[in-house]
């Protein structure tokens, strides 16, 4: 008797609660209460890449990777923590929303961040940094650290080029964090032939000498605390969105107003008001600044806004065509030299 074929009967995990809610229903839950983690969701298999990425290298080295509030390696712990928001789709959307971009949100960049949190997170296992030599080929990591204000030479070729806005010279933890992600993420006949000619070669030789010694050697710190942990963080989604959004956010002071009526004027008859005009064009001159400055889509976001309410409040209207073209032309190279000024400063005000 031909035996009957048996519908799968393993049923699938119903939905959180909270995936159905509104954003401004979703803000109200505690992190620690989403219940979310990295089994079952879209990071278990990139974190698994991760790992082969490591064995195919010949690495013994497996760091724990955990949901944290952000992309980071606790200090001398090798571990990785992910944002929680990166472990479900609801979560990727309200992020989306509130900060208008997800980092690690797509494969590619995910993983790119994965090798390189794995940098750090290797570096505190074996304690490289410790070394005479490491500290000879990348620096003092005892250097101050100002990932958000440093100021980049983009011709360099004294340093690897894996995540955007030249990360690697930011400081000397990130440029050994760089440099492996690179070793990583390539052969020795690829990152050999790519960087040849370069000086960063000299690090990954370096670095490739430091993982060719630690596949013998067990790790010096096999374990540490895991800081910041999804599933022990009692603040609700809308206190953790307001203390990001105030991270990357200024007042911005009136004396921005001689600026805006420099490029706008006093307000002509007739014209058409600037903060039309500037929300018109908003999308495209948002989108322009962060791709040609890297900085963060909330940032350059909330600086227009600003700006957009400064040239309402001032009552300024735009020249009529074909005076226009030109206007739009000084706005977007006024806000991208605001923009980059805050990358390397921290502040939107202009050098003076």
């Amino acid at each position: 008797m031909k035996a009957v074929e048996r519908p799968d009967t393993a049923q699938v995990p119903p939905e959180p609660a909270w995936v159905a809610l509104k954003d401004d229903e979703l803000l109200k839950w505690r992190i620690c209460d989403l219940g979310v983690g990295i089994a079952g969701s879209e990071l278990e298999g990139r974190v698994a890449q991760l790992n082969e990425e490591l064995a195919n290298h010949g690495l013994a080295f497996r760091p724990v990777c955990y949901l944290g509030d952000e992309w980071f390696s606790p200090a001398g712990v090798p571990a990785i923590a992910i944002p929680f928001y990166l472990s479900h789709p609801r979560l990727k959307s309200l992020e989306l929303h509130r900060m208008l971009e997800v980092e690690g949100g797509t494969p590619q960049w995910c993983q790119q961040l994965l090798r390189h949190e794995c940098g750090h997170a290797i570096d505190h296992a074996y304690r490289f940094s410790s070394q005479d030599k490491w500290r000879k080929v990348f620096g003092s990591p005892e250097a101050e650290y100002t990932p958000e204000t440093y100021r980049p030479r983009p011709y360099s070729k004294g340093f690897v080029r894996h995540l955007p806005n030249w990360y690697a010279q930011a400081h000397p933890d990130e440029d050994f964090a760089e440099t492996f992600a690179v070793w990583l993420s390539m052969t020795p006949e690829e990152w050999r032939e790519h960087y040849r000619g370069w000086k960063a070669l000299e690090k990954l030789e370096f670095v490739n000498s430091l993982m060719e010694e630690s596949k013998s050697k067990p790790p010096k710190v096999p374990r540490g605390r895991r800081i910041s942990e999804a599933s022990k963080l009692r603040k609700t989604l809308e206190r953790y969105y307001a203390l990001r959004r105030k991270q990357y956010a200024e007042d911005f002071p009136d004396f921005y107003d001689a600026d805006l009526r420099a490029l706008f004027g006093n307000g002509e008859p007739g014209g058409e008001p600037a903060s039309r005009t500037m929300r018109r064009n908003r999308a495209a001159l948002i989108g322009s600044i962060v791709r040609w400055t890297g900085q963060h889509k909330y940032t350059v976001d909330m600086l227009v806004r600003k700006l957009i309410e400064r040239s309402q409040k001032l009552g300024l209207t735009t020249p009529q065509p074909p005076d226009q073209a030109r206007l739009l032309f000084e706005l977007a190279a006024y806000l991208a030299a605001l923009v980059t000024n805050h990358l390397h400063t921290g502040r939107f005000k202009r050098s003076v």
